[in-house]
């Protein structure tokens, strides 16, 4: 049995190599600007300098004119329209094992697809322009609203610099960044959806993703010191309008602010970005109204490129804590009363063999306030003594045979799982069963 599965993951790899056609990057923009994919990255979604830039500006650069325009005058606003709408899709294919199968389910999990996504992606006008995705998701079944940021931009002059200034409306925190060591962007840039995930995290790491609507500011002095903030409110994607709360954990009172600011510094064969983030929420869970959750994270982060020839290595880092006091929580029953925290921390380091193959190795870590409510025993997804302690390392390989398509091999290894390394949910099951391979491929139109 288990030499027939390595044949099936075998076969799988060798299918998927051997059907490629005569490289997350996005044919639309490659479309407008008129460089390849590698121009804006070294892998793909990781941004160099030129992709960083091309962001900041809104997603606008053109090499020659794809615009229909019309000079206003005194009786007539003026017109910009594209000859091309700026559209690109990508379609996911994967096979996921865990070391040990969840109970009473088939290992090798084979979906065929993952996801599908169509984005908007590219300039609207001379100044707006957007990263905006759905996607189909086969647990689902259905397509829904994804990453999102359309975005304003424009730049002058203040005491002899350049400063770049512009406006967003995304529906993620850090998805506006610039950089691959927040949490939007960061590693690991593939996941499977049919394995356990540890159960603690902050809420700037992917938990209100998707699922708030916020309006913020950004600049940029001097290509060196960038800085952005921006207000969130609660956007319940699938739930009625006006919302009642009930469908969810988090309903955010008034504003949630988000901040970010970095100093980047580019040379000629390295370039390195340190800087920091954060962001506040008080929210009643399950409700509109009534006791409040409160939320507060904050921590830094690093990248640095480095240029060896053809090839390119990066070192990425962050570190978020969690202040959070869950009153609303603990009115409900479903935390202990008094103050929690969470420390997480996310490190790797990446080798780019040109822009076709890359290996990346990360160890992640996240720990906090035990609390049995809050973190209940339950069978794969629970915590047997209320704990939030995760830790693991991950390690990716990644070949683009062509630039819009994706080959990848990935391995995550947990050493704590939920609070512990055996037995962790109660049930039996140790933080190494969740062991998972990931076998994707992705192609990009």
């Amino acid at each position: 049995m288990r030499r027939s599965v390595f044949i099936c993951a075998a076969a799988f790899v060798a299918g998927a190599w051997g059907i490629v056609p005569s490289a997350k990057a996005l044919p639309s923009y490659a479309r407008q600007t008129g460089l390849p994919c590698s121009g804006c990255h070294t892998t793909p979604p990781e941004l160099n300098n030129a992709g960083r830039l091309f962001k900041l500006m809104a997603y606008i650069d053109r090499t020659e004119n794809t615009s229909i325009t019309a000079e206003p005058d005194t009786r007539r606003a003026p017109l910009k329209l594209l000859q091309t709408l700026p559209l690109s899709a990508f379609f996911e294919t994967s096979m996921t094992s865990t070391k040990v199968p969840q109970p009473g389910s088939q290992n090798w999990n084979f979906q065929f697809p993952q996801d599908i996504s169509i984005f908007l992606a590219g300039a609207w006008t001379s100044h707006i322009g957007s990263f905006l995705q759905v996607t189909y998701n086969m647990q689902d079944d259905h397509f829904s609203a994804d990453n999102t940021d359309i975005r304003y931009a424009n730049k002058t002059t203040v005491s002899g610099k350049e400063l770049v200034y512009g406006v967003t409306l995304n529906n993620n925190p850090t998805l506006e960044d610039l950089w691959n060591s927040t949490p939007a962007w960061g590693y690991p840039f593939i996941a499977p959806d049919s394995t356990p995930s540890p159960a603690a995290a902050p809420i700037i790491n992917g938990t209100l993703a998707q699922d708030v609507a916020g309006l913020g500011a950004y600049t940029m002095w001097d290509q060196h010191v960038y800085f952005a903030g921006t207000l969130y409110r609660s956007d319940h994607v699938g739930d009625a309008q006006p919302t009642t709360g009930a469908c969810c954990t988090y309903n955010i009172q008034g504003t949630a602010p988000y901040w970010r600011l970095a100093y980047q510094q580019n040379g000629r064969t390295a370039s390195l970005e340190v800087g920091a983030y954060g962001m506040h929420m008080k929210s009643t869970p399950g409700a509109v109204t009534g006791a409040e959750d409160s939320y507060t994270d904050f921590g830094p982060d690093i990248e640095y490129d480095r240029t060896i020839g053809k090839d390119v290595v990066t070192v990425r880092a962050t570190y978020l804590r969690e202040n959070a006091a869950l009153v609303g929580s603990a009115t409900n029953g479903t935390a202990d009363p008094g103050p929690h925290h969470l420390n997480a921390s996310n490190a790797n380091v990446a080798y780019h063999f040109g822009n076709r193959l890359s290996g990346t190795m990360g160890w992640f870590l996240t720990d906090g306030t035990n609390d049995p409510l809050l973190y209940a025993p339950a069978a794969i997804t629970g915590s047997a003594n209320g704990g939030a302690r995760s830790e693991g390392i991950s390690a990716n390989v990644s070949y683009w045979p062509y630039q819009n398509v994706d080959l990848a091999v990935q391995y995550t290894d947990y050493t704590r799982f939920n609070g512990g390394a055996t037995n962790y949910d109660g049930s039996g099951r140790a933080a190494s069963d969740n062991n998972t391979v990931y076998l994707l491929a992705r192609f990009v139109f």
